[in-house]
């Protein structure tokens, strides 16, 4: 009898990606990310398992945004007393940190459960060129 394959956690072997931000606009740069995150570029992907690359993105202050998206895009936090609602602009957001517009987008695009706790520390966001991690890409 044939049994169906499910990837396990020992049979992955994480790769590292450099992805350059440069021009890129932030939705299908984040999917993009997102996909390769969870290992679903892959041909053995399986749901519940974490099978994806380590992604490290390099340029992140040169992203692009469609439209009027830098002042209407809002990104919403709440502190949970009353009247703790918090509403920032991209550009806001974006002059305080720009590798944070990935970071959120990407992070959304996840599932929402525990295992997308251990693919989102999989990514490395940077706003220039530089990057620690070239050892890892390198091997």
């Amino acid at each position: 009898m044939n049994r169906a394959f499910f990837l396990r956690k020992e049979d992955t072997n994480a790769q590292w990606r450099v992805i350059d931000a440069k021009g890129k606009v932030l939705g299908r740069l984040a999917t993009e990310i997102a996909d390769v995150l969870r290992g679903k570029d892959q041909a053995v992907f399986t749901p519940h398992t974490d099978s994806g690359d380590y992604v490290v993105v390099i340029n992140a202050s040169e992203i692009k945004l469609t439209g009027n998206k830098w002042e209407d895009k809002e990104y919403i936090t709440v502190s949970g007393y009353i009247g703790g609602k918090k509403v920032k602009s991209a550009r806001e957001v974006y002059d305080r940190n720009p590798a944070r517009l990935i970071e959120y987008a990407v992070k959304r695009m996840l599932p929402k459960n525990r295992l997308s706790r251990s693919i989102f520390k999989k990514l490395k966001v940077y706003a220039g060129a530089q990057h620690p991690h070239k050892a890892q890409v390198a091997a």
